[in-house]
C-alpha cells in the first residue's frame, strides 16, 4: 500500500480518486484545522459499494432509485473523504476548504464544527464491523494529514456521535477505537464535552 501525502497548494489526498462537491465554502480561518471526524455511510442504507455516496455529495441522487432517497435527495452534504469497503479512497472536498458533514456540532467548548474539522467518511453502518484494510487506510490518511497541518492532533479525532450526541450515532459501537489509541499512542475518541 502507496503511503499517503498532501498537497498542501491543492488540499488533496495523493491516490485517492477526485469527486468534487459543490457543497463546500470557504472556513472561517484556513489555518485552523484542530479536529478529525469519524463517520459512517452506505447508500442505499446497509448497501455497499454503489454510486449513492458519490451522487449525494454531488447532488445528483435519483430520488425513484430508492425509497429513501426520497428523505435525502434535497440535502446539501459533503465530506473530505470517503473510505470505501475496499480501501479506496474518494475525495469531494479540499482539506482546506469547509466540507458540510458536522451539521449542527460542538466540540470542547466549541460549536459549528465544520468550521474547523475535516470530515472522513467510512463506507459502513451502525450494525456491523468494517474491514481491516479500511482501519489500515484511514490510519495512513490520518498520519499524513497530521504531517500536513500543524494545527492537528493525535488527540483531537473524535466521533460524529460525540459531537452531536442524541442526533447521530455514527461511526457506530462496531467502530474500533481501540485501534486507533494504540497506533497513534493516546486515548480516542477525543472527548467533544458535550454534556
Amino acid at each position: 500500500m502507496k503511503s499517503k501525502q498532501i498537497s498542501i497548494e491543492t488540499g488533496l489526498l495523493s491516490n485517492a480518486r477526485l469527486c468534487l462537491s459543490p457543497n463546500h465554502d470557504d472556513r472561517p480561518d484556513e489555518s485552523e484545522i484542530n479536529l478529525i471526524v469519524i463517520h459512517n455511510i452506505s447508500l442505499p442504507p446497509g448497501q455497499f459499494g454503489g454510486e449513492g455516496i458519490d451522487q449525494l455529495f454531488t447532488n445528483a441522487l435519483d430520488k425513484n432509485e430508492h425509497p429513501f432517497y426520497e428523505e435525502i435527495v434535497d440535502l446539501r452534504v459533503s465530506s473530505h473523504l470517503l473510505i470505501r469497503r475496499d480501501g479506496e479512497v474518494a475525495q469531494y472536498v479540499p482539506f482546506h476548504k469547509r466540507a458540510w458533514h458536522a451539521g449542527e456540532s460542538r466540540f470542547q467548548g466549541r460549536s459549528m464544527c465544520n468550521d474547523f474539522s475535516i470530515g472522513i467518511e467510512l463506507e459502513g453502518t451502525d450494525f456491523e464491523p468494517f474491514e481491516t484494510i479500511q482501519y489500515d487506510v484511514l490510519i495512513q490518511t490520518i498520519t499524513a494529514l497530521l504531517d500536513a497541518y500543524p494545527g492537528l492532533s493525535a488527540g483531537a479525532i473524535t466521533g460524529h456521535e460525540h459531537i452531536a450526541p442524541g442526533r447521530k450515532t455514527d461511526p457506530g459501537p462496531f467502530f474500533d477505537w481501540d485501534r486507533l489509541s494504540r497506533h497513534f499512542n493516546t486515548s480516542l475518541p477525543a472527548p467533544a464535552d458535550c454534556a
